[in-house]
């Protein structure tokens, strides 16, 4: 395994992080392909075992259950102080005011309840999952920095936004001398390079480490085009974002399976090996059903793609409309029943 400095701390975290949202009790229908606590425990243990630090949750995952299995799971097999668990909250987890969103009422209880569906006594990486139009960045930044000196969180973050939004929240918290985020979860995938414009400029100019969500596209990488499974039947999201560059998507995935035909490996090593050859990029977070989507993520560390390679599979790529992030002004409308600690 490797491991990498997150942005520009010291907190040292592998270049492979376990996406945790395969692993819950779906209770909304929302996470249908998820695996429940039995079938799960394995995939913890192989990432241990393979050096795997770094684990990344949310409270909105399968209601909060992927943060209990993970916090079970994690305690029983490896020591704390040498993982780093991450989670996220914005998501409503009622449908009645303050039970969601980045105000400071709000992100303290997110935090405790995190706390104790997670079963530690503090978060390494919290992160925004959502930016909150209905709240001043002021209050949010000054709440998250109270958390930090609380000691119930370690290090902040942020997920999918806009580049000014983050720009924004990065200025606040400096102009304050309040906590900075340290990284950001944003979508990059050869499917998805949107975030090449901005973000990831951005993200490299101040030092902020970027832990990519959906690095394999949701799996659309890792096999023909036409292939369906159990997820990509029931995931209205994926649909609803390629359904207008179908054709150059299609393009994309061919020259992914060409490589890997060329070089004789799996189409998702070929995949996350391109991702993890831009310096930017500290850790993809990938998301395991399978125990091979485990072994093909730590076997990508060590392909290196050349220049000619890189460009074969580049070339396909149109611009996208911006999927991922809530535009300013729009509320956030998924509401998630969490099970209450």
């Amino acid at each position: 395994m490797e491991y990498s400095k997150l942005g520009r701390t010291g907190l040292s975290v592998s270049r492979i992080c376990l996406g945790c949202m395969s692993f819950g009790v779906d209770t909304k229908g929302m996470h249908g392909w998820a695996l429940d606590e039995e079938t799960s425990r394995p995939f913890f243990r192989a990432a241990l075992e393979a050096g795997i630090n770094f684990f990344d949750t949310a409270n909105a995952y399968s209601g909060g259950t992927s943060e209990e299995i993970t916090g079970r799971a994690l305690k029983d097999f490896a020591l704390r102080d040498e993982i780093v668990i991450a989670t996220k909250g914005f998501f409503n987890w009622r449908g009645a005011p303050n039970t969601g969103g980045l105000s400071r009422k709000s992100l303290f209880a997110a935090v405790d309840d995190s706390l104790k569906r997670l079963g530690t006594d503090y978060i390494d990486l919290y992160q925004i999952h959502r930016w909150d139009s209905g709240t001043p960045i002021e209050e949010t930044m000054e709440a998250l920095h109270d958390i930090v000196k609380s000691g119930r969180v370690r290090y902040i973050g942020a997920s999918s936004m806009a580049s000014w939004q983050f720009a924004k929240a990065q200025y606040t918290a400096r102009l304050h001398g309040w906590t900075e985020f340290v990284s950001m979860q944003n979508q990059v995938n050869l499917l998805y390079r949107e975030e090449e414009r901005e973000m990831l400029p951005l993200c490299e100019d101040m030092g902020v480490g970027v832990i990519p969500w959906s690095p394999l596209a949701r799996g659309l990488l890792t096999r023909d085009w036409a292939e369906q499974t159990k997820r990509s039947e029931s995931d209205a999201f994926a649909k609803s974002m390629f359904a207008s560059t179908l054709e150059h998507d299609r393009k994309v995935v061919e020259a992914v399976a060409s490589l890997a035909a060329a070089r004789g490996l799996p189409r998702a090593q070929i995949a996350l090996a391109w991702l993890l050859s831009k310096k930017v990029i500290t850790a993809p977070i990938i998301g395991a059903t399978k125990p091979h989507h485990l072994t093909d993520a730590v076997a990508a560390l060590g392909i290196t793609l050349t220049a000619d390679e890189i460009a074969a599979l580049e070339a396909p790529y149109v611009p996208h409309e911006v999927t991922g992030i809530i535009p300013p002004g729009m509320d956030r409308t998924q509401t998630v029943s969490l099970k209450q600690p």
